[in-house]
């Protein structure tokens, strides 16, 4: 009896394979895994900013395991530039339907016992529209975090989207992206030796 075998894990590994960034000149390239984990990560901190801060009931652990998977379809589809995705809207609902399809496929590729568990992370459906907000503010902090650290690094080539992301974070209207920005992101300026003092400041 032949053995059945499912490559949807082997699949999403190639993650790191992916490159990022694809038209920009990059001072250090950063793959589609670390741009996951950083997302999750990110995710997870807006959710507990949320529910103790703000006040809100979302779920940080739910939140965060979608955004391992927001960008699994690209493993599929490449990285596509911002500047062709959101071009017009006509290709903006092109893509979101390949999207789609692509992460249908994904989920064709694990044990059919698991697959309904799954497809709320695959597709996104699993969130409310809180929840959907945390995530892609978190997806947006992370493309800002890489352009102050490639700016860091002397390379202006992430100006431009650097302000871009910064004008779509506020065009959120996110109270808990604004937290992030007011108390979280000025220190990815610090040094290791700054980062490691802890220091607090009071006012």
């Amino acid at each position: 009896m032949q053995r059945r075998v499912y490559p949807f894990n082997a699949l999403l590994a190639r993650m790191k394979y992916i490159t990022r960034w694809g038209l920009m000149r990059s001072a250090r390239t950063e793959s589609l895994c670390e741009h996951t984990a950083d997302t999750a990560i990110l995710a997870h901190t807006l959710c507990a900013v949320s529910n103790i801060v703000f006040g809100t009931n979302v779920r940080a652990e739910t939140v965060a395991v979608a955004a391992l998977y927001h960008d699994a379809s690209e493993i599929l589809t490449g990285d596509m530039p911002t500047p062709v995705k959101y071009k017009s809207e006509p290709l903006r609902a092109a893509y979101k339907a390949v999207e789609a399809d692509a992460a249908a496929t994904l989920g064709a590729l694990l044990p059919e016992a698991v697959r309904g568990a799954m497809e709320g992370y695959l597709s996104g459906s699993v969130l409310t529209d809180k929840e959907r907000q945390l995530l892609k503010a978190a997806d947006r902090l992370s493309a800002l975090i890489k352009c102050v650290e490639e700016e860091h690094s002397g390379n202006r080539e992430f100006a431009g989207a650097r302000r871009q992301q910064s004008e779509a974070l506020a065009a959120m209207r996110c109270p808990e992206a604004d937290y992030f920005l007011e108390h979280m992101l000025p220190c990815y300026d610090w040094t290791l030796d700054e980062l490691t003092e802890c220091g607090i400041s009071e006012e």
